[in-house]
């Protein structure tokens, strides 16, 4: 028989345990729980988030925990509605907090970031190219002191090419009277591609 989370101590559910101890000594099972909300017959809201968080470890074959909670993106609302407990409604709700992340993890105003390394570049797109399914090729415009003028989505591809045109991307850059650019893509397959052209 499942034990429901108002039978447990009120320090141990994820509500009180976030209200009197804060967010951070909840774990991953226990925050997703809050979103999740309520249970089933079966399983607490706890144990319908550590399904999930299973679906997760099928799904990933990184052991990183940052880069295994991240990949919580890339389950479908039908992958979701497979764990038994989770309808369309708690389903749009993960996505929907998923996209909230997404988009908080990227910068709110993106002109006038100076980019000193290509490591900002990375810090600058990662967010919005990680988990992205098909390749994306983009334009950084840079001002003669590094910093972004405006980016351009160059193209949109396969799931390991996209078609980009040199003419295309000089013109850009020419009529806006750039000095600098940085063009970027990304990899739906998370393998850095190390044939050199």
């Amino acid at each position: 028989m499942t034990i429901k989370i108002k039978q447990l101590p009120e320090t141990e559910r994820p509500y009180e345990k976030l209200e009197l101890y804060g967010e951070k000594v909840l774990s991953n099972a226990e925050l997703l729980a809050i979103i999740i909300k309520s249970g089933t017959k079966e399983n607490t809201s706890v144990e319908l988030a550590s399904k999930v968080l299973s679906l997760i470890d099928k799904n990933n074959d990184q052991n990183n925990d940052n880069n295994h909670l991240q990949s919580i993106q890339e389950i479908s609302l039908e992958e979701f509605q497979k764990i038994k407990g989770i309808g369309k409604v708690k389903a749009i709700q993960l996505k929907a907090v998923c996209e909230l992340a997404r988009r908080m993890s990227q910068p709110t105003n993106k002109k006038n970031i100076k980019i000193k390394s290509s490591q900002d570049v990375a810090n600058l797109l990662m967010g919005e190219l990680r988990f992205e399914k098909i390749e994306h090729v983009k334009l950084l415009l840079l001002s003669a002191k590094n910093t972004i003028v405006r980016i351009v989505d160059v193209s949109k591809g396969g799931t390991n090419s996209a078609i980009v045109e040199p003419k295309e991307i000089l013109q850009e850059a020419i009529k806006a009277g750039i000095p600098k650019i940085i063009l970027v893509h990304n990899h739906p397959s998370r393998r850095p591609n190390t044939k050199s052209s």
